[in-house]
């Protein structure tokens, strides 16, 4: 299929099955029947929180270039506007306000990656000159415009996170316990290993899979400290490079992965094949070529251990991100529901 914006797709890709200028990927797999299916999964009415604090892990040893939030208030006659006595407006009034802001890095803790966040340099024209490419076609620098782009204007134009948003990003999680198998040992996941995890486990089209391995735990007990040598050499991440897990990605209709680590795939990855190829393969895969979201560094330690005692694995999730336009992430404070 052509399209005003390429020539080909990328191989093994969904560019234009839900239409020429789709900016939602596999949350078109999110429909009225998927999440009547969902809402079927609450029985107790019992909600966990699945985010971790927005301030960890602290420090950027995770993350060279994201830091941690940063508050700051405004100006208000002679102090701020904190803990400020609206008296000083009106002597009638009895009222005390705080209003405050923040600094964030968007893609710090708990988060959603928007599909600006990961493309390729693809030649989608055809005409043997790879370009800066994300989902669909759209472009870097046009579509997805940076500061050494432009000096305003900037964003994401299209494929932006509030695209997401509106989405509705409600469904069925489905638990993929691989802290039960494997502990806080690093394990490499690949397709035989996640199959045995699901093994009774039923997944479905519309579906979130969610992927608990201890990691965020470990980040929390490290309180704001993290050793990064040390959550390296811990708990399962994804193999990338494995082309039947790929597959299977593709193949199951699943909207979205999220787990509990800071990547989802190991990282640094293991050498590709061929001159180049993706760092990030399982990004490069459901972000650039699925537009499937990945959720980065959630909290899933209480649910899983609710859903182990009760012999479950499936929930109501709800995770919208940020209406923010532009941003190619956003945080998440996802809620299941059991």
């Amino acid at each position: 299929m052509d399209t005003p914006r390429w020539k080909q797709r990328p191989e093994g890709s969904n560019w234009g099955d839900f239409g020429p200028d789709d900016q939602i990927g596999r949350m078109n797999l999110l429909t009225p029947q998927t999440r009547l299916r969902a809402f079927r999964e609450v029985q107790e009415g019992r909600a966990f929180c699945l985010s971790l604090p927005l301030d960890y892990p602290g420090g950027n040893t995770l993350f060279q270039h994201r830091r941690e939030p940063q508050f700051s208030y405004d100006k208000r006659g002679d102090g701020h506007n904190y803990n400020y006595r609206l008296s000083q407006v009106c002597p009638c009034f009895n009222d005390v306000v705080s209003d405050d802001a923040v600094l964030m890095f968007l893609q710090y803790s708990t988060q959603w990656d928007g599909l600006g966040h990961v493309g390729q340099m693809f030649d989608a024209n055809g005409d043997g000159l790879p370009e800066k490419v994300y989902y669909n076609g759209y472009r870097g620098g046009l579509e997805v415009i940076g500061p050494d782009d432009a000096k305003s204007g900037l964003g994401a134009k299209a494929i932006g996170i509030e695209r997401m948003a509106t989405a509705g990003v409600q469904g069925r999680g489905v638990m993929v316990d691989l802290e039960r198998r494997y502990g806080r040992e690093r394990a490499l996941v690949g397709y035989d290993e996640l199959m045995a995890a699901l093994e009774g486990v039923t997944v479905l089209p519309g579906d979130f899979l969610c992927l608990y391995t201890g990691f965020a735990d470990l980040v929390l007990e490290m309180n704001k400290q993290p050793d990064g040598d040390v959550l390296a050499r811990s708990c399962a991440v994804l193999d990338g490079r494995d082309e039947r897990l790929l597959q299977w990605i593709t193949d199951s209709g699943i909207v979205a992965i999220c787990a509990d680590n800071f990547a989802v795939e190991a990282y640094p990855a293991t050498p590709g094949k061929g001159e180049h190829y993706p760092g990030l393969p399982l990004h490069a895969h459901c972000l650039f070529k699925l537009g499937l979201h990945l959720g980065e560094l959630w909290y899933f330690a209480e649910l899983a251990e609710w859903l182990r005692e009760h012999g479950r694995s499936t929930f109501l999730l709800t995770a919208p991100p940020l209406r923010l336009p532009g941003a190619v992430g956003s945080p998440v404070t996802p809620v299941a529901t059991v």
